[in-house]
């Protein structure tokens, strides 16, 4: 090893995770009681540290996987946390991911296997180190995303009425829509497959089911296209 490289300060590179996900009236962040000292019991986002044959990308790749058992996740690097005091056992920094996930898929995968939780982002308990600076960061981009590019349908069921993609936007944006208006646009972007279903509990006539169509979106999605709500 180069005589200079021994000479620097060694730290640690965690990554941790951010998982959101949306239980059809409210959006959800899934958080585990950590297990070990320090903050022993307490609530912490799903983390792991970077080991050396990895990228960052990797790392919270593979942190997810074993959360969640799937590799197709929404996954967005957000922000490198660096405090020198974020950690009280060893210099460590931080990268944080956030994730999108379905939980009607992985719920009981979930909370069995990692005493994982779902809170509702506005209700989620005080999170240990610097856990509540890096989820209050991911919701201001989660909104400022979905604000102008439709996406989120990860949250969803693979069908789908329209008032439960309205509501899944009121939930993210923390603010009521008009329903008129956000039913046009999402009609115009022409990114949806109306379907000759219709789901029944929510009238006697019913409402029409719809499905993502990933081929016209990421078609759109290359010229830059925004919802813009």
């Amino acid at each position: 090893m180069f005589r200079g490289y021994n000479s620097q300060d060694k730290v640690f590179l965690a990554v941790d995770c951010i998982i959101f996900g949306f239980d059809a009236e409210d959006l959800k962040v899934l958080l585990i009681q950590r297990d070990f000292e320090p903050e022993k019991g307490k609530w912490s986002l799903m983390g792991g540290f970077l080991k050396k044959h990895e990228t960052l990308d990797d790392a919270a790749s593979r942190i997810l996987f074993r959360l969640t058992g799937v590799h197709d996740i929404y996954l967005e690097q957000l922000y490198a946390f660096s405090d020198v005091n974020r950690d009280p056992v060893e210099r460590t920094i931080s990268t944080a991911y956030y994730a999108i996930i379905n939980i009607e898929k992985h719920h009981k995968d979930l909370t069995k296997n990692f005493n994982a939780k779902w809170f509702s982002v506005s209700k989620a308990p005080k999170l240990i180190f610097d856990h509540d600076e890096m989820l209050a960061k991911a919701v201001r981009r989660l909104r400022r995303r979905t604000s102008i590019n439709p996406i989120g349908f990860e949250l969803l069921p693979e069908k789908f009425t329209m008032r439960q993609l309205q509501k899944l936007y009121e939930a993210i944006l923390d603010k009521e829509v008009d329903k008129r208006n956000f039913i046009n646009k999402i009609r115009s972007m022409d990114i949806l497959i109306k379907l000759n279903e219709k789901d029944m509990t929510s009238s006697t006539k019913g409402s029409y089911l719809y499905m993502f169509d990933q081929e016209k979106y990421d078609e759109k999605q290359s010229n830059n296209f925004y919802l813009k709500l």
